[in-house]
């Protein structure tokens, strides 16, 4: 497997996924992660990576011959155009409308897509609308 940088300080260090049809998830992540501007940092027979995110087949060494259950996975994008782009692309690599890109009630500004995976994983795009930082106080407004 192929190294890569180590971002100390973040809540989640990594995430794995185990999919029963590894090309097809492969398909699918990669027209997400073209959108969003991330690369696929890694592949081998049984398994890939993208940034955090691990994805393997279930005979990989780490999946211990165990599917993992649905999930909802939310990857920032940087305008609402990406995320209708996500909506799109995932759309047209095998993946199931969940929600059309829009606003949602979440906060002021929150604008989102949803898809499924071909697992039934629930992926979403969210742009968070521009953002306003405070020096002093470290406070985001939205």
């Amino acid at each position: 497997m192929e190294t890569m940088d180590l971002h100390r300080g973040r809540l989640i260090d990594h995430l794995q996924l185990v999919v029963r049809d590894l090309p097809a998830s492969r398909r699918f992540y990669q027209a997400v992660f073209d959108t969003l501007g991330i690369p696929i940092g890694g592949e081998g027979d049984t398994y890939f990576w993208a940034d955090e995110l691990f994805i393997s087949s279930a005979d990989s060494e780490a999946a211990a011959g165990q599917l993992t259950g649905r999930h909802h996975l939310a990857f920032q994008a940087r305008d609402r155009a990406t995320v209708a782009a996500f909506h799109s692309a995932a759309l047209a690599s095998g993946g199931k409308d969940n929600g059309a890109p829009g606003e949602r009630p979440y906060h002021p500004g929150y604008y989102a897509a949803f898809a499924l995976d071909p697992d039934g994983n629930n992926i979403e795009v969210v742009f968070h609308g521009p953002a306003t930082y405070s020096a002093d106080s470290v406070k985001v407004t939205f």
